[in-house]
């Protein structure tokens, strides 16, 4: 059996979570699944600080319905520029704003960007594709609203992890299709879910024992029912090229390793531009476990300086070709 270098204080996490008692959140209700993930908040994340600005808002669903967002700023006046729009993770079952509001916060510290965290539509009580239409639906009102956001959008920024990392690449792929007011710059997802019917070595490798389980992959998809044919459940299925720049970034403990992986290949092979990083020894969900795994938040500090840096280079390059034109 394949030996895996494991962290420390990620063995140590481990050791602590798989010694505990009790079902797992894939083993009850999608409720009290939610309820078990979002106590868990405060023990595993840092607090969310101090910032400028953090208010709720309302954005309209095509339906007629809302969907729930959260602006986080770290000024409080704004001249126009980029912001990000920001997917939680969960698997489409669980996770919300609460959850994410710690990554989210940090992000707009160290990036000085607006951030707008969008509480999309759970699964099993709003199948797919409820999810990629909130996301793609909150992009393009952050895209075009300028009054009722406060904040003046030049350009997009996505980005979500695991669940919410496909819906960075699911919008990225629709406003490439249909663009929005302002263009995608950037997609960086986390550890992401690409291709959800593919057979990749490390889905099995890390089946167990590493908290995303193979399990919880098969509960939450049953949750979900994705059409996995289509490019909004699996988008490996179709053409990535024109697609924004990425920053794909995976863990080597995770059984969506793999996907990472070869969504970042498949990127390249189409002529996008990539960083890719992958957190070595370390396990999926990483992001929003750095007071639980201290080592975790190296790994979202040098993500989030790769980021500022093609955020800048993709920015400059806009506004050039603006000036061109």
């Amino acid at each position: 059996m394949t030996q895996h270098y494991v962290r420390p204080d990620v063995r140590r996490f481990l050791d602590y979570l798989n010694a505990l008692p009790g079902p797992r959140t894939h083993e009850v209700e999608p409720v009290v699944a939610r309820q078990m993930f979002a106590a868990t908040k405060d023990l595993t994340d840092p607090p969310v600080g101090e910032l400028a600005v953090i208010r709720d808002l309302a954005i309209p669903r095509p339906d007629g319905g809302t969907i729930p967002a959260r602006l986080f700023d770290a000024q409080a006046t704004r001249v126009p520029g980029p912001v990000m729009v920001f997917y939680h993770g969960g698997g489409f079952v669980f996770g919300d704003i609460d959850t994410h509001a710690s990554l989210c916060a940090e992000m707009a510290r160290v990036l000085g960007l607006p951030v707008v965290s969008v509480d999309y539509r759970l699964s099993p009580e709003h199948r797919w594709p409820a999810a990629p239409d909130d996301a793609e639906a909150a992009a393009r009102w952050v895209a075009s609203n300028p009054a009722e956001l406060g904040v003046a959008a030049t350009a997009l920024v996505l980005c979500g992890d695991s669940a919410g990392g496909m819906l960075t690449i699911n919008t990225a792929m629709a406003l490439r299709d249909e663009p929005a007011a302002v263009p995608v710059i950037v997609q960086a997802p986390l550890y992401p879910v690409t291709d959800p019917a593919g057979r990749y070595p490390s889905f099995e490798e890390f089946a167990d024992g590493f908290v995303l389980t193979k399990a919880a992959m098969l509960w939450f998809g049953d949750a979900y029912a994705a059409d996995v044919t289509h490019p909004r459940g699996s988008p490996m299925t179709v053409d990535l090229s024109n697609l924004p720049p990425a920053i794909v970034v995976a863990a080597s403990l995770d059984p969506l390793r793999d996907q990472g992986r070869a969504y970042a290949a498949r990127l390249i092979e189409a002529g996008v531009p990539v960083v890719y990083r992958e957190a070595v020894g370390t396990i999926h969900g990483f992001a929003t476990l750095r007071k639980a795994i201290p080592s975790a938040a190296g790994e979202i500090a040098g993500f989030l300086i790769a980021l500022k840096a093609v955020v800048t280079e993709c920015e400059a390059a806009r506004v050039m070709a603006q000036a061109a034109g």
